[in-house]
């Protein structure tokens, strides 16, 4: 047994064993695609009811509507169009946000519509969007 030495015919193995750690890579993964879409929707809840007002976070934007038979309406709201520029001036001077919403008829005449974009640049809003439903 004199050839036989701790260095002699066993050497020692020095590659590591990657199938443990490719196994568990694989189950967290597949924990994590299960997982992220749960967490991105939140989780439902029964909410109390209360009698108390909610909180205003925000002011509503200001809607300017064109309905097809060419008449104004200011958040809901009946305007003749002789006095819109002076009712848009009237409440873009009260609100820190001067955003216009424009909604028109799809049906509405092109000239009064172009007529409630002009009036709202002169009143003073600082944007203005146009309102659409998608396809």
């Amino acid at each position: 047994m004199a050839g036989l030495g701790p260095g002699r015919g066993h050497s020692a193995l020095s590659e590591i064993n990657v199938t443990p750690f490719v196994d568990v890579m694989l189950v967290l993964l597949i924990i994590f695609m299960v997982t992220a879409p749960m967490l991105q929707q939140g989780i439902d809840v029964d909410l109390p009811e209360t009698t108390s007002q909610p909180l205003k976070l925000r002011e509503e934007p200001l809607v300017l509507t064109v309905k097809k038979d060419g008449s104004y309406h200011i958040a809901r709201q009946q305007v003749p169009a002789e006095e819109l520029e002076a009712k848009l001036t009237a409440i873009l001077e009260g609100i820190d946000d001067r955003d216009v919403y424009l909604r028109a008829d799809e049906e509405a005449p092109y000239g009064t519509v172009v007529k409630a974009m002009a009036a709202a640049r002169r009143a003073g809003a600082e944007s203005l969007g146009i309102v659409t439903e998608p396809e």
